[in-house]
């Protein structure tokens, strides 16, 4: 795995970060958390710029989704049905998937990137929702700057033991769900006090 991720920074830099990221997202099998984990790790090792990862992270993540939500809108449930088992998504998990997203779309778009196996498909659903382009991109973005920062910082804190953090996430995708919703249910709580200050004011 390191060889791997260490052979893709080497060779493409930052660019290689961002199209692997973009891909990951979409759905080609790329160890999404392993290689932000491993970029952090190289920021504390001095070899990467902070901003310059966190940028290209950001920037793949929401490359990644936004494509998908193009494919979602214009394929819908018969091509995700045909082709989602290639990527491990049989149609149990896709049934779930809509049936949350009816239900929690908005906050899934913005935590549905700490669900392993889950981000390659919420922004799919968002797009055969007819969600709101301006709805999507607000939450998905915000949920792919977070998640691309925090465990850029992860890998960065964990230095050389970096690759534990895929451990982690396999054991704890519960816990983590649970976090990113205090997280979202956080920013709603904010954005309605900022709202309600405005209208006083």
């Amino acid at each position: 795995m390191e060889h791997f991720l260490e052979q893709l920074i080497t060779r493409y830099g930052y660019a290689g970060l961002t199209i692997a990221l973009a891909l990951g997202i979409v759905g080609v099998p790329v160890p999404d958390e392993a290689l932000l984990t491993y970029s952090g790790y190289l920021v504390g090792d001095g070899r990467l710029l902070a901003p310059l990862v966190v940028l290209s992270a950001f920037v793949g993540a929401a490359a990644g989704i936004t494509v998908s939500y193009a494919l979602g809108s214009r394929l819908g449930l018969p091509f995700l049905l045909k082709y989602g088992p290639r990527i491990h998504l049989n149609s149990a998990k896709i049934e779930r998937a809509q049936d949350w997203m009816n239900r929690y779309g908005r906050i899934l778009l913005f935590v549905g990137f700490f669900i392993p196996g889950f981000r390659h498909v919420t922004a799919y659903m968002a797009g055969m929702s007819r969600f709101k382009l301006r709805t999507f991109l607000l939450y998905a973005y915000a949920g792919a700057f977070l998640w691309s920062t925090l465990f850029v910082y992860v890998g960065y804190l964990l230095g050389e033991q970096w690759e534990s953090v895929k451990t982690y996430v396999h054991h704890n995708g519960r816990t983590l769900l649970f976090a990113g919703c205090l997280l979202a249910l956080a920013a709603l709580f904010f954005r309605f006090v900022l709202n309600g200050r405005k209208v006083k004011a």
